[in-house]
């Protein structure tokens, strides 16, 4: 006879379906794992016989073990193919070949020696996948059942050991499938725009910013409060919907990243990376690959401090992905498309402060200067000059606006967006900043003053047709934060000021 029990395997954000076959027959005593198996599959063997013996039972001896994981042409990777295996030994020992909760039911898990079972990832991606291939349910660690209880429409059976998994399957005892926990969008940050002291322009091109998801470049001096500025600008970022939260957790699933606590990520992400950042962790991939920086910040901030000091071909990667908003990993044997939605934050010092003192020629001021290539600046809707912080800022005892106020303000902005949006139907866009060309066109009329006026700044400062159509961006965003139905002329003229390149000139 053959065991067989439904598991999964996991490849980028996308889930395969695996068979796992048990069969059983005279010969040389011993296991064989078959339907390529990677390293960690192979190993599995003595993991099972130990947790096996040690959960109670009794592993088959003197009989040949062939366990086969269909497809036999997909690559099986990672220890969470021991417990369907163990499981399907055991369904030959008890002759549960007929029992319906082997094939209704999804089984991942990898075990300890002594029977446990340890916390898998993409635990989410998982339930997912069970519930959109019409399983009834998902049996996994107990570790991951948080998580995936909140995928509505299926039966989630967190177990602690291999021998509560075989209670189960022989129906010994009661089970109640795992509720989900309530999850609330949340911001962790204690940064706070009550404690930046003067800086009233460059947080209004934050408040922007976070209104309309644009991206931002500060240039200033050391201790102007660049980097305070972008570790205050999720305090000011509207709450996550359901669907985000959703979206952002399969991602951190998959990397094992993901919130133990009420099984999701909710809160916003913010990644600060280091300069000294590989082109893979940027971008993601590997062998087997797996989201990078820029993916880990979907629906949230990039922020990436002391620019001009990354990698020149890391910084390139970002092109694609602030475009399209998801990025594609190709390998040899296999490729994966990873969503990579997120506001870029950057932050650099202009040269007379990055090389203090040094009067080297011109030559040396362009060479550093043009670490960021101009497309990449192109695709940046915000770039503005931080200066520093005059003293009598800094020892007034005025109270600054605080995050809080400028949060409503940002609220009521991007709802307007949303009812806008939502009209069109069929649209995953939630913000000005991810509209592409033909609806920028449909929601960023100008009048024929406007119009005027923004095609001789255009000629005058020679900008590209991507800055063209970021400034009409831009300027519906302003023109949300008023509350005005229409981009007036006023609103080109200050989004415009936030393109100028007289930052890289000097």
């Amino acid at each position: 006879m053959i065991s067989r029990i439904r598991s999964a395997s996991i490849c980028g954000l996308e889930v395969v379906p695996v068979d796992v076959e048990a069969g059983f027959s005279r010969g040389i005593p011993g296991m064989t794992i078959v339907g390529l198996p990677d390293n960690a599959v192979r190993e599995s063997r003595e993991r099972i016989r130990f947790a096996v013996r040690n959960a109670g039972f009794e592993f088959p001896g003197g009989t040949k073990i062939v366990i086969n994981l269909s497809p036999a042409d997909l690559r099986k990777e990672g220890s969470s193919f021991d417990l369907p295996m163990a499981v399907a030994v055991l369904a030959h020992q008890f002759n549960l070949h007929s029992e319906m909760r082997l094939s209704d039911y999804l089984y991942a898990g990898e075990l300890d020696l002594d029977g446990c079972l340890k916390s898998i990832r993409g635990a989410l991606n998982l339930a997912v996948f069970a519930r959109r291939n019409g399983l009834r349910g998902i049996v996994l660690p107990s570790a991951n059942a948080g998580e995936a209880a909140h995928v509505d429409g299926i039966e989630v059976y967190g177990c602690h050991d291999l021998r509560t998994v075989m209670a189960f399957l022989l129906n010994r005892g009661e089970f109640r499938p795992e509720t989900p926990r309530p999850v609330t969008a949340r911001s962790e940050t204690d940064a706070d725009f009550k404690h930046i002291r003067g800086q009233y322009a460059a947080k209004r091109v934050m408040e922007i910013a976070a209104a309309g998801f644009h991206n931002v470049l500060m240039v200033g001096p050391p201790g102007s409060g660049k980097s305070l500025l972008a570790k205050a600008l999720p305090s000011i970022l509207p709450e996550m919907t359901r669907e985000e939260i959703l979206e952002t957790s399969l991602i951190y699933s998959v990397s094992g990243l993901i919130n133990r606590a009420d099984g999701l990520k909710s809160e916003r992400p913010f990644r600060s990376p280091h300069h000294t950042i590989s082109d893979v962790g940027l971008s993601g991939g590997g062998k087997s690959p797996v989201p990078g920086e820029i993916s880990l910040a979907h629906n949230g901030v990039l922020f990436l401090d002391e620019l001009p000091h990354f990698r020149r071909s890391a910084l390139e990667v970002l092109r694609q992905p602030m475009e399209d908003g998801c990025i594609t990993i190709s390998r040899a044997l296999t490729s994966a498309t990873f969503p990579a939605r997120f506001m870029l934050v950057a932050a650099m010092n202009p040269w007379s402060d990055a090389y203090s003192g040094n009067r080297e020629p011109g030559s040396r001021r362009a060479q550093y200067y043009n670490r960021i290539s101009r497309p990449l600046l192109d695709r940046i809707d915000l770039q503005i000059e931080v200066p520093r912080v005059p003293l009598q800022d800094i020892a007034s005892e005025q109270a600054a606006e605080s995050s809080v106020l400028v949060r409503e303000r940002v609220h009521h902005a991007r709802m307007i967006q949303l009812r806008r949006f939502h009209n069109e139907g069929g649209t995953t866009i939630f913000a000005n900043g991810q509209m592409d060309n033909p609806r920028i066109r449909r929601h960023c009329s100008l009048s024929s003053k406007g119009r005027q006026f923004l095609e001789a700044a255009v000629e005058r400062f020679r900008l590209s047709a991507r800055a063209y159509f970021r400034i009409l961006k831009t300027g519906r965003t302003i023109a949300d934060l008023e509350g005005a139905p229409r981009i007036r002329c006023t609103h080109i003229q200050e989004a415009l000021q936030y393109r100028s390149r007289r930052l890289f000139e000097s």
